[in-house]
């Protein structure tokens, strides 16, 4: 049986820097396409993983925090009407609006939009975006692809262990 903080570490996402690369340019072809000002990748905890395009506000872990809290939220409502869930959810303000998406179960794809584009645009855009997305993401890691849970148990032990010994 595995403790919380063994838990914790094994659920957490870790990324490659050739990951984030391959994740930074289907983020750029989306922005590209549907002229929408910024695209975020964030996990369903409110991390963020990955932003492109113009930053959207000056506290980013605080969008992030919130674009994740109300696409839970939004989640139950979908429950309550008897739905599994809704993939994708849209605010829309006088000057911009945002556009939320699930990419696969731990990660969404936040994108803030303004008047150079439209919400038909940005949504059929990040439909195909999303999908992309959760490949690169299905790929990606230290044990991605190796099917070898051992590995990945190995690699969370030998990081908490070089921590242990740094400090």
């Amino acid at each position: 049986m595995q403790t919380p903080n063994e838990r914790l570490r094994a659920d957490r996402m870790v990324f490659y820097a050739d990951d984030v690369q391959r994740l930074d340019r289907e983020l750029d072809g989306f922005l590209e396409l549907s002229r929408a000002r910024s695209a975020l990748l964030i996990d369903t905890e409110g991390h963020m993983i990955t932003r492109r395009g113009e930053v959207p506000s000056e506290s980013l872990e605080s969008l992030a925090a919130l674009v994740a809290g109300s696409f839970a939220a939004t989640h139950q409502v979908a429950q309550l009407l008897g739905e599994e869930g809704f993939h994708s959810l849209s605010h829309q303000g006088q000057e911009q609006g945002i556009q939320l998406s699930a990419v696969g179960l731990r990660t969404l794809l936040a994108v803030v939009w303004d008047s150079k584009t439209n919400l038909g645009l940005v949504r059929f855009y990040a439909k195909e975006t999303a999908e992309n997305l959760k490949r690169v993401l299905e790929q990606s890691g230290p044990a991605a692809g190796l099917g070898d849970d051992d590995l990945a148990q190995n690699y969370s032990e030998q990081a908490s262990k070089a921590l242990d010994d740094l400090f």
